[in-house]
């Protein structure tokens, strides 16, 4: 399985730190956000990774590299101006291949998330093993995960495994999810889209799964948030 990590975003609400750093490579622990990505998804056995890129780019190629030096192989799917995360997909779409593919958001620390469990969610059989029609068969599966601070509300509401746009509870999405290609081949190259208007589309249709992480979980999207987690141990939990 393949891998892309979305790393396009400008990071405005991360200014002035984003100024002349890009997001992902901002630093948790001494390493930055996108590398707890690479060194998790190649412990996982995943180590072809497609990584998206507009604002300032250039750095993230020249930190990063061929991925090499941390057993991965990246290529890389510029964008001259940021073409949202459904979007920048189906820009790297002819690097990702025919086959399901993993996404996730660069911006996001989950450094335990074990990535070896997503190689078989999205199945083209039934139980009995009888193939499902194309147009039956989930066509994606997403990682939910309790609401954030920032996210009270929720995006999907889960039963049985089957993610939905109504129901209650509602959880969030982690950005973390499965996909077919064919979700994305009717998005034209260089079409700004976004992922979760994507998602509900086919949550419509009943062809999305899901489930849900209780592990650690930040979408790291102020200065606060990252200090906090660069907070010493025993201050993090005073703030908690």
């Amino acid at each position: 399985m393949k891998a892309m990590i979305l790393a396009a975003g400008r990071g405005e609400r991360m200014r002035p730190l984003t100024d002349d750093c890009p997001k992902p490579l901002l630093k948790v622990r001494g390493r930055p956000l996108i590398v707890w990505h690479i060194l998790n998804l190649v412990r996982a056995g995943i180590t072809e990774i497609v990584i998206n890129h507009a604002w300032m780019g250039e750095t993230i190629e020249r930190e990063l590299g061929d991925g090499g030096k941390y057993g991965a192989r990246i290529v890389y799917s510029p964008e001259t101006v940021a073409l949202e995360t459904a979007g920048g997909i189906a820009n790297a779409l002819h690097l990702l291949g025919e086959e399901p593919f993993l996404v996730l958001s660069a911006d996001i620390y989950c450094p335990y998330f074990d990535f070896a469990q997503v190689a078989d969610v999205l199945v083209d059989d039934d139980m009995w093993g009888n193939p499902y029609p194309p147009d039956k068969r989930d066509a994606c599966w997403i990682y939910l995960t309790p609401n954030p601070f920032h996210n009270p509300e929720g995006d999907f509401g889960l039963t049985m495994y089957q993610v939905a746009n109504h129901g209650e509870p509602k959880w969030n999405f982690s950005n973390i999810g499965v996909y077919r290609p064919e979700m994305f081949k009717a998005i034209a190259p260089g079409t700004h889209a976004r992922l979760g208007t994507l998602i509900r589309q086919y949550a419509d249709l009943g062809r999305v799964g899901g489930e849900i992480y209780q592990g650690d979980w930040v979408n790291v999207g102020t200065v606060a948030q990252l200090e906090e987690l660069n907070a010493p141990l025993g201050a993090r939990k005073a703030q908690a």
